[in-house]
Formats: structure tokens, sequence, C-alpha cells
């Protein structure tokens, strides 16, 4: 097959980059010693719109050039076009494999920004919306995983319980994905008697159904074969890169913010940080699945400690008032009109807010000039920073290993583009 003096060009261009990031790589032909291999942003084993141009040689991958923003969707300056409530809706699609986590993250940082705190009740219920959450990420994480290494039964399982989390989250929220479920101050609406029943009764059934994925796969040849050894990197390299979630505690880096900088109410409930010595594939995948645990004894807990009470705080020109009360009182409506339209007015000043999403570290920095709008407003997604780590991940690995450590890194482009 004939290559044109163009196609040689921008490959010459190309390996010249890759020669630059490493200088004990000597090329002398490109085009007779290296291959230069583009993996997306099409293919799903990219697991979205995530291009990779990979330098082989053979089938050993020598380096490797991730590129994103094949998705951006501008969402940091849409934020600052937008009053703080309505930017709410658009943290569903950053995330939108958890996003009540994406609600739960803006909603904190707005509420440090403005010196508004949720009543307890609401506070308790976000943490019970973000572990379920993380448990929908997790089996979401997993069986795309496995059914990148071959293991679709896996993959059916884990979205069949993913399907029940939808029901939950039907109930609670409203609607099965696109949540929008927090509120400046709160949550949109209260957990019944139906939900509550509902969680407990996933959580009861939840460990069954995940010791039958553990069963297929911990022991599985193929399975191990494809992930023990692949994809290593230690805890002190992964912190270099800013590896951040299950990707960085699998490397042996014990660092959760749920434990290290506590939120809502995380202090006053038990759990372990789950953590792995060995850094690959499979050590990821064994945090994920012990994180799950984790999350159900989470939310069993909140789900005992939950107290009575209102779900919004009592602050008219800063939080939304009750529906009734706008339909029946000239203040809150006066109140509701110009929080809606104007939104809230924090003092001018900038605050940092993060919490541990099902990736890891999802921070938001506001920076406020006293309007109803935020002035700068910047998202810190673990995806992007996981994804740093994945040219040290697959040099001198195989090809077909390239696939494998996607899935256990599990990036959404959603919040790596932003």
């Amino acid at each position: 097959m004939s290559t044109s003096s163009e196609n040689k060009k921008e490959i010459s261009q190309i390996l010249k980059v890759l020669e630059d990031r490493d200088t004990n790589v000597v090329i002398d032909d490109p085009l007779e010693n290296y291959m230069v291999l583009n993996m997306g942003p099409q293919h799903p084993a990219t697991h979205g719109v995530l291009r990779l141009l990979v330098k082989l040689e053979g089938e050993t991958v020598v380096d490797c050039i991730p590129e994103m923003g094949y998705l951006h969707r501008g969402y940091e300056k849409i934020a600052e076009a937008s009053t703080y409530m309505e930017f709410i809706p658009h943290t569903d699609r950053l995330d939108y494999i958890s996003p009540i986590a994406n609600n739960v993250a803006i909603t904190l940082a707005i509420e440090k920004l403005a010196g508004i705190e949720a009543p307890p009740r609401a506070q308790y219920i976000r943490v019970i919306g973000a572990e379920l959450a993380r448990i929908s990420s997790h089996l979401m994480a997993i069986g795309a995983m496995a059914m990148d290494v071959g293991a679709m039964t896996v993959f059916l399982w884990a979205f069949r319980e993913r399907e029940k989390l939808y029901d939950v989250f039907d109930l609670l929220t409203g609607v099965r994905f696109t949540t929008s479920y927090t509120r400046i101050g709160g949550i949109a609406q209260d957990m019944t008697d139906e939900t509550k029943a509902a969680i407990e009764r996933f959580i009861d059934e939840f460990p069954t159904h995940h010791h039958e994925i553990e069963k297929m796969l911990n022991r599985n040849r193929i399975f191990l074969d494809r992930t023990v050894g692949v994809g290593v990197i230690n805890g002190e390299t992964g912190l270099d890169v800013g590896l951040t979630g299950a990707t960085l505690r699998a490397s042996g880096v014990e660092h959760d913010l749920r434990t290290f900088s506590p939120y809502l109410v995380y202090d006053q409930l038990s759990f372990d940080v789950i953590t792995e010595n060995d850094g690959d594939c499979f050590a990821r995948y064994m945090v994920r699945m012990r994180e799950m645990l984790e999350s159900v004894k989470i939310v069993r807990q909140a789900l005992d400690k939950i107290p009575q009470g209102p779900i919004k705080a009592d602050m008219p020109k800063k939080v939304l008032p009750k529906k009734e009360r706008v339909y029946t009182k000239m203040e809150e409506l006066i109140h509701d009109f110009v929080i809606v339209n104007d939104g809230i007015d924090p003092e001018p000043g900038e605050i940092y807010s993060a919490i541990e999403g099902s990736k890891g570290e999802l921070g938001f920095y506001i920076k406020s000039n006293g309007s109803g709008r935020p002035w700068r407003l910047k998202i810190r997604s673990p995806s992007f920073c996981n994804l740093q780590a994945l040219p040290l991940m697959v040099k001198g690995q195989m090809i077909s290993d390239v696939v494998a450590i996607i899935g256990s890194i599990d990036p959404i482009m959603g919040e790596a583009d932003k």
C-alpha cells in the first residue's frame, strides 16, 4: 500500500512529538520502524469520544497521546451565563453515570460560597443518593471492563442491577437518569416510605448478586491473564500525575475525601477506605468491587440514622421557598421570582469545594463578583485527571491491553471534556 507524501509528513510530525516526550527513543526511519495507530474517537473500546495516538513497535506500545475535546460543550462558560440554580441540571451531563453525585457536588460548592447549610435530613438523603450513584457507576465500570476483555455475561448482570437502581432513582427524584435532584439549601423533594422500602430491598438483595460477579471473574483464568500485571502504576507516580479515586487507591494510596476531608454527614458513619497495592487493572477492579459493599454499608447506616425534619434551609432570600407558600404568601412569591430570574447573590469571593465522586475528587472552583451568576467556574473532573496516567500505564504493554487499561480507569468523557 503506497503512502502519500502528505501522510508521510503527518506521521513524521506525530512521531516527532512522541520522540520529544521520550529522549531515550531514537527514530531513524519512522515509517519503517514504527506504526502510528488511531484508536477512536468513535471506537466503543475507548469508552466514548476519546482518541488515542498510539506508537507501536510490532504489537508493543512504545508511547501514547490521549487526545480529548471531541465532546467539548463549554460547560464552564455556560455556568458563567447561568444563575447558580440554572446550572444544576447541566451537572447531570458531566459524569452522566452518577448524576446525583454531581448535583451534590455543585450544591455543596454554592452553599459554601453563600454561607448556607442544608438541614440534617437533606444531608442524609444526599449521602444516600450519592452512594447509590457510586454503586451504579462502579457497576457500569466493572461491566464495561469485563465486556472489553470478553465477559459479556457480567456486563448484562451489571446492567440488571443498574436497572433496579434506576427504578429507585425514579422513586426518589421523579426521573431515572438526569436527576437534577438537589437544590441550593436542600433537595427537591423528600424521601417517601415507598422509596425507603425500595432502597432497603435493593441493599438487602445486592450482596448476593455482587457475589455472583465475584465468582465469575475473581478466579477466571482469562480475566486474570488480561488484568493481573497489566497497566501497573505505583502510588508515588500516581500522585505525581494527579490520579484520584479508586484508580489511586488501587495503587496503595489511602486517600478518600469522605474521611480525609469529611462533608455532609460522612463523619457520623462508619466505613472503610478500600485500597489495593498492586496498581494494575485487577487491583482497580477489586477496589471498585469492595467499595460497592462499603456503599451498601453507608446507605444502611444512613437509613437507620436519618432524622425527621425539613429538607430545605429556611433562608427565603437564598433558598427557594415551598411552592404552597409561593402560591399563598406575597413575600415568598417575590423571593421565588427574584431567585429564579436573578439568582442568589453571594458575597464577592472565591471558594473550592470537592466531594469523593465515583471516579475520584470532583471539585468546583467558583469565583463570585456579587452577582447572581458565577464570575468564573472551574470543574476539576476526576476522569480528566485519571486519563493523564494513561500514557504511563500503556507503555510497554500489548496493543490489546490498551482496551483493558482504559476500562480499568473508567473515564467518562462528559466530564473529561466539560
